[in-house]
């Protein structure tokens, strides 16, 4: 239900190994400069002068007879000597997480592919073994290992069907917490630790294919709905030696429990996991004995909504981090009603709670443990924004801002190992993105001719009359909101509005950054045309304004988040004369297609006009880790499921109904749309479909499809919410 790139390092011991699929930009282990992919070609470059080197050429990575590989992605080996190209790539629902894998030998200057005797293309997450010796990889759903100086791939794993998947994951845990490489590097290199997802007892969803043959055919997603019960798991490691695995005795009942992260403890012989509970609302943390498989809890929390893991606030789901040699980690938790990174002893006895104050830590960002010091993002007194913030790693003192203060907006910090460097990105809503690299603790810019403080005549140079506000609904409800107004704007006149919404857990519209108040579905400029564009949060989205805020929403899909939306829309009205009240249209996408739904459905005196795109109109189609995360399960409490589902007031349809859905969307199901379309017909309601055919949940394959539903979308609109001011 989600429409919405980075690194996560693992330190422990200075061992750095990659998971998922790393980005080019990777620092270099000691902090003094970065690689990067420029014209196919793998640079290094050293900070402060910034000059690039090149460490490996196109000459070098183009093999006999053949053209340049082209780099998708890279990594280098420990020892730097040797380094794995990852190229040809397919996707695999969202991302492009198979392809082929190359080494390059720095040392004799030769290029070698991996896989021999393996599909083109069908290569996943290769990583070097810690020693350099070895590539591990996966290849439909088993796993292998590939000797690098005899060139002998060897099957790991022979039991991988497309159910029994080895090394990665299913469907829904790749959507949900971002799990996609399932397999990690013993320190000393002589083992594996893998997962094992048993999807033979979920559930084909089929989605049908009628145009790319003239006999229409069945594509089948493993998909488990809402109530559904998961993927069994295990975890297994595999001795490389002699391919044998060694599974694990995990507590709890794989069928109603996940592990979504699992890591070598940096101890010999030992692996740490976390478990959560189907409805994700306890967590336990794990130290397991790979020598026996035995686990022993040592940490756990409980919510009464859901508990976040760090694929929600950290992106990459991978890595473990551990402090003071081992003997502590820190570790993310909303137990005092914000988001904050406490400091664990390893039994998991005692805890520190680092970020102090009554503020979210949005994201954590470097841990500088030489310097005593926290890098985070947060921004205490504007939700719309984010900085960058420093605190003691102990736990003392206060946080301090290190974004400069005359930079208000959005930024994005990458920094440097031990805090030497950083790449820092600012934009917000009137400034198209600025990047400069700057110096550490003091946040110094090292090219002052190219700083963004130099950039001044840049900030707030976008052309957009946009306005940032608050308004309180009738129920007493703060919400942020934006407002862009038309292009000569005259504020005796009445102009029509077009709200853009999102509104559930997974994003949110308000937000001070670059392209905020722009409508990329719109063809032409919705300002020059009289729109007034806007947008407003509600309870229940992911902004830093603690957990009670993101946490209404539980079991209220659907109810609080659409009543919050329509109560700031009706003092929105209110606040602006000059709004035209008769002409009021909504859009959104995704979870914004089924808020879409739910305003023009259940607040029909205010929304006339609707243009849902791929909305979820019934929630007991969605998959069961997201829905069941925010809303229970469906056997306890149907009817929380029911009452925020679109379709059930779809009766209620009085305005204008656009509604557009891809039919090869293997995320949000078209279903939906067929479900919806028998509810308003039912009603005798007259609406309008677009359905793509083939298209996927983003709708972006196939040529014209993009400029075909900018047309549809802005035709739709001027033609029911005709644009200009009366």
């Amino acid at each position: 239900m989600k429409h919405i790139k980075g690194i996560l390092f693992f330190t422990f011991f200075s061992v750095r190994l990659f998971a998922q699929i790393p980005n080019n930009f990777q620092w270099l282990p000691d902090g003094s400069g970065y690689r990067d992919v420029v014209e196919n070609e793998i640079v290094e470059v050293a900070l402060p002068a910034n000059q690039p080197n090149v460490l490996i050429s196109k000459a070098q990575l183009t093999p006999s007879g053949g053209s340049p590989l082209s780099i998708r992605s890279y990594t280098l080996s420990k020892a730097g000597d040797k380094a794995l190209i990852y190229t040809n790539t397919k996707k695999v629902w969202r991302l492009d997480t198979r392809g082929d894998y190359w080494v390059f030998d720095l040392t004799s200057k030769t290029l070698q592919k991996l896989g021999k005797g393996l599909p083109e293309s069908s290569l996943m997450f290769g990583k070097f073994s810690p020693d350099g010796k070895n590539v591990g990889y996966v290849s439909k759903h088993n796993l292998y290992v590939e000797d690098l100086q005899t060139g002998e791939v060897k099957s790991l794993t022979k039991d991988g069907t497309d159910r029994i998947i080895n090394g990665t994951f299913d469907w829904v845990y790749e959507e949900e917490f971002r799990c996609r490489d399932g397999f990690r590097w013993s320190d000393d290199s002589k083992f594996i630790a893998y997962w094992q997802l048993d999807a033979r007892k979920i559930r084909n969803f089929l989605m049908i294919n009628t145009t790319d043959s003239i006999y229409a055919y069945t594509v089948p997603v493993e998909y488990p709905k809402v109530g559904e019960t998961p993927s069994p798991y295990k975890i297994g490691v595999v001795d490389i030696a002699n391919a044998q695995t060694k599974w694990m005795n995990i507590p709890g009942d794989p069928q109603n429990t996940y592990v979504p992260r699992m890591e070598w403890s940096g101890m010999p012989s030992e692996l740490v996991i976390q478990q959560l509970n189907r409805k994700q609302n306890e967590s336990t943390l794990f130290y397991i004995n790979t020598t026996d498989g035995s686990a022993k809890p040592f940490y756990t929390e409980k919510d009464a909504a859901w508990i976040d893991i760090k694929s929600r606030w950290g992106g990459d789901p991978s890595g473990w981090d551990w402090v003071n040699n081992g003997k502590e980690f820190l570790w993310v938790s909303e137990k005092d009603g914000w988001r904050h990174t406490y400091r664990v002893s390893r039994d998991g006895k005692k805890e520190t709670l680092v970020t102090i104050g009554n503020f979210d830590m949005i994201s954590p960002v470097r841990i500088d443990e030489k310097n005593n010091a926290y890098y985070f993002m947060a921004s205490p007194d504007n939700a719309t924004q984010n900085y960058l913030y420093k605190i003691s790693l102990n736990g003392k003192g206060k946080a301090v801002r290190v974004t400069p203060a005359d930079q208000q907006g959005s930024h994005i910090y990458d920094i440097s190992p031990e805090a030497k460097f950083g790449k820092h990105r600012f934009s917000n809503a009137k400034t198209a993105t600025l990047t400069e690299w700057v110096s550490f603790p003091n946040h110094i810019s090292i090219d002052p001719n190219n700083s963004i403080a130099q950039s001044a005549s840049k900030i707030n140079s976008v052309k957009l009359d946009i306005e940032f506000f608050k308004v309180k609904t009738a129920e007493g409800v703060e919400v942020d909101a934006w407002l862009v107004k038309p292009t000569n704007f005259d504020a005796s006149k009445k102009y029509p509005i077009v709200f853009t919404v999102y509104g559930e857990p997974a994003g949110t519209t308000i937000k001070d950054t670059y392209g905020t108040g722009t409508n990329k579905l719109y063809s032409g400029s919705m300002a020059d045309d009289g729109y007034i564009y806007a947008s407003m949060d509600n309870r229940g989205t992911p902004s830093p304004k603690g957990s009670a805020w993101r946490k209404a929403i539980h079991k209220n899909i659907g109810v609080i988040n659409i009543r919050d939306l329509d109560g700031a829309a009706a003092e929105i009205f209110k606040k602006y004369s000059f709004i035209d009240t008769s002409r009021v249209a909504v859009h959104g996408w995704s979870g914004g297609g089924s808020s879409t739904l739910n305003l023009l459905f259940q607040y029909p005196q205010h929304f006339k006009t609707g243009i849902a795109v791929a909305a979820v109109a019934n929630q007991l189609t969605y998959d069961n880790i997201y829905q069941e995360r925010y809303m229970g399960l469906p056997q306890e409490n149907r009817e929380d499921f029911v009452k925020g589902s679109p379709i059930t007031y779809a009766k209620n349809l009085r305005g204008n109904l656009l509604y557009i859905h891809g039919t090869g969307d293997d995320n949000v199901h078209y279903q939906n749309a067929e479900m919806l379309i028998n509810e308003l017909i039912k009603a005798n309601k007259v609406f309008q479909v677009m359905p793509y055919p083939n298209r996927s949940h983003g709708i972006n394959e196939g040529t014209g499809t993009a400029q075909h539903m900018r047309t549809l979308f802005t035709d739709y609109l001027k033609r029911n919410c005709p644009p200009g001011g009366r």
